[in-house]
């Protein structure tokens, strides 16, 4: 290799979606009103939650939870972009890189941890009634969310300390908007045999174990639902979960589009699939849980009747 490219990066351009000026000017305009719905509509959530009293429940102490991840999945990848784009550059450091890539994974795998025990949570209160307050106690649900943080953070550490031992050559530039691990492991002149090896190990168990518990518990919700005599019951109980599936397909239809194959294989259609669960899904999120929950409709009227 010659000395060129052995020249070692301190930093990396992120050439953003399209890489072409008036588009990504439109593009950084599109973002930046995502982005403040995405804050506002989550922040409204959270505060209609600890206002009301009668939402202190589990479903809604996950639901507060997950607008509280969504609110930081998009603080750690956009703003950066607007940034860049207000000073004009295209530079992120390789330490401001590293940090960004251990927050994106901590709280994107923190999103699947919690819409899994939500769907337990969506599975007991269907299918053992009788006995969801004894199961479902405060206790078990802070449990159940403090072990979701250590997890997905041990894990992000895991492949940020993998990532920080590759050496980057010469070619610096990202084509995206903020520092994906798979773009940034397709610029290291080393091998990545480890880095593929553990996303498709742990990374595929990390994924893999609130999927296959979202299933299950779906799969126990629809076979009793099933057995309810009258339409308007399974309506009733089918209008419950209604919401949460609706965010599942579309968080783990971009999530498998994107990460299920080796870093080598990364195209723009995966950069698509990115900006789906990291800005279309937080922003989403809150209109899906309000617009067909009267609970929080209810609570967000009295909040800004209150205000």
């Amino acid at each position: 290799m010659d000395g060129k490219n052995q020249t070692m990066v301190t930093e990396f351009l992120l050439l953003g979606l399209s890489g072409k000026s008036q588009q990504e000017e439109v593009l950084c305009g599109l973002f930046l009103g995502m982005y403040l719905v995405t804050i506002i509509g989550n922040l409204l959530i959270i505060l209609a939650i600890s206002c009301d009293p009668h939402l202190h429940t589990p479903m809604y102490f996950y639901l507060a939870n997950l607008s509280t991840v969504d609110i930081c999945i998009s603080s750690v990848t956009i703003p950066k972009m607007l940034v860049n784009h207000i000073v004009g550059s295209k530079s992120i450091s390789y330490r401001e890189c590293m940090s960004q890539i251990y927050f994106f994974i901590t709280f994107s795998n923190m999103d699947g941890f919690l819409l899994s025990v939500m769907a337990y949570d969506r599975y007991v209160a269907i299918c053992c009634p009788l006995h969801y307050t004894l199961i479902m106690r405060p206790k078990l649900c802070v449990m159940m969310v403090a072990v979701s943080w250590l997890i997905t953070n041990l894990h992000a550490l895991l492949h940020t300390l993998l990532m920080a031992q590759l050496t980057f050559c010469s070619n610096n530039a990202v084509h995206h908007f903020f520092c994906d691990p798979y773009p940034i492991l397709k610029l290291s002149c080393s091998d990545t045999f480890i880095n593929d090896l553990m996303v498709f190990t742990v990374g595929g168990l990390i994924f893999m174990t609130p999927f296959t518990c979202i299933i299950v518990s779906y799969a126990f919700i629809f076979s009793n639902v099933l057995k309810l005599p009258s339409a308007q019951g399974i309506r009733k109980a089918l209008s419950t979960c209604g919401s949460h599936l609706t965010v599942v397909s579309l968080f783990y239809g971009a999530i498998l589009g994107v990460y299920m194959h080796p870093s080598s294989s990364y195209s723009v259609h995966d950069t698509v699939a990115t900006v789906i669960f990291t800005v279309v899904t937080p922003l989403v999120n809150p209109f899906i849980y309000s617009l067909r929950n009267c609970d929080i409709k209810g609570a967000l009227r009295k909040l800004i009747l209150r205000s």
